[in-house]
């Protein structure tokens, strides 16, 4: 089976604006979706990301505060998956629980070097 990363930009003023019990519930969403993924044998990881973090940049290694605050957007997690293809992985990634509240799911494959 070949891997993917699914990468979960999410708007960060949807998130903000979201009650406790649409968070919740966005959480509980992630979670049953996670147990379905594992009893297809499609999860490897995955997790929810610290939105605070550093950015090193170029060839002198800069450490700048990331990710950039001034964008609405972030990348608020991710799910480490296995399939055979990624149409598959790309129908599988269609219910991500991301999306009920305008998230995007971005779909890459793992290099197999």
């Amino acid at each position: 089976m070949k891997k993917f990363i699914l990468l979960l930009h999410e708007d960060v003023q949807v998130l903000e604006q979201m009650s406790p019990q649409e968070m919740q519930d966005l959480v509980q969403a992630h979670m049953a979706w996670t147990n379905d993924l594992a009893a297809k044998g499609h999860l490897i990881a995955g997790d929810g990301l610290d939105p605070n973090g550093k950015q090193i940049l170029g060839q002198e290694a800069a450490v700048k505060d990331g990710p950039y605050m001034e964008t609405k957007e972030m990348i608020g997690g991710y799910y480490l998956l296995q399939g055979d293809n990624l149409d598959q992985i790309v129908e599988i990634a269609k219910a991500c629980p991301c999306h009920l509240h305008g998230g995007v799911t971005e779909v890459r494959a793992i290099m197999n070097y």
